[in-house]
């Protein structure tokens, strides 16, 4: 069975500029290779600022200009291109944010999990433990669980 997901020899570098306008190379993620097969579970763990947002960023193609990555992300067998990875997102592909600052402060749960969809979020919602009160309250009326769950409900529509 092909893996779903391949990431062989991944490397992410940033280059900013240092005092004197020296240039500073930094290489958070250097020589990172993983194999996810189809119905496999993997978690990227490590401390905060090891690099797994930027894991995550690299494989959907999200990083900044000023970002280098070498490698090769491979999504079904075949490469992950930036053009791939846009079409893929949100129907093959999802991202759950780490953060609930993710949330539109200025927006009720409602139509943040519905989106563009007209599918009810209702649904969504029950599925993660969360009653339908929760479409009407914005998100600094959410605790951090609640909160979570939301954006896990936001990735799966």
């Amino acid at each position: 069975m092909e893996p779903i997901l391949t990431v062989e020899h991944l490397s992410i570098s940033f280059t900013r500029y240092g005092r004197w306008l020296s240039r500073v190379e930094l290489r958070p993620i250097r020589d990172l290779s993983l194999t996810v097969e189809p119905g496999q579970v993997a978690a990227v763990v490590g401390a905060s600022g090891s690099g797994k947002s930027l894991l995550a960023h690299a494989i959907f193609h999200l990083l900044p200009r000023n970002s280098r990555v070498e490698g090769n992300i491979l999504y079904d067998g075949a490469p992950l291109t930036p053009q791939r990875a846009a079409a893929l997102r949100g129907r093959e592909m999802a991202l759950i944010p780490q953060g609930v600052t993710c949330l539109d402060p200025m927006m009720k749960v409602g139509p943040q999990v519905r989106g563009e969809r007209l599918r009810s979020s209702r649904a969504l919602l029950a599925r993660y433990g969360l009653g339908p009160e929760v479409e009407d309250l914005y998100p600094f009326e959410l605790s951090g669980g609640m909160a979570r769950r939301v954006l896990i409900a936001t990735a799966t529509a």
